[in-house]
Order: C-alpha cells, then structure tokens, then sequence
C-alpha cells in the first residue's frame, strides 16, 4: 500500500461524516416543514429522542475522527 491510497478507517470515518451531516440536513428540512403545516406536536415529542441519537452519534464520529487523525499521523 503506498501513501497515496486512503486507509479503510478514513474511507469509514468520512461516509460516516458524509451520511451523518445528510441525517442532520434532512432532519432540519422536516423540523421546517412541520412547523410550516402545523405538525408541531409530532415533532415535539419526536425532537428529545431525536437529540439524544444525534448527541451520542456525534461523539462517536468524533471520536472516529481522533482515532483516523491519530493512525494517519502515524503512517
């Protein structure tokens, strides 16, 4: 393997980022379009649990992210 070519783990961390930053988008998309048709209580009880993922999944992309900074500085 020659420096040039990216690790398994980097591909891994930046799809993980990638679908991670679309979750969040499309999210906020549908937070709008239910305060815009009156679906709010829906989401109301729908947005604690929603934050609570999105909280503990992004420390686990972060802490991806270290781990992928870390082995590739070490490379």
């Amino acid at each position: 393997m020659t420096t040039n070519q990216y690790s398994f783990l980097f591909k891994l961390t930046a799809k993980f980022l990638k679908y991670f930053l679309v979750a969040i988008f499309w999210f906020a998309i549908a937070y709008i379009l239910s305060m815009t048709f009156g679906a709010l209580n829906i989401v109301a009880v729908l947005l604690p649990f929603a934050g609570h993922l999105f909280c503990k999944l992004g420390i686990i992309l972060l802490c991806l992210m270290t781990i992928t900074i870390i082995l590739e500085s070490l490379r």
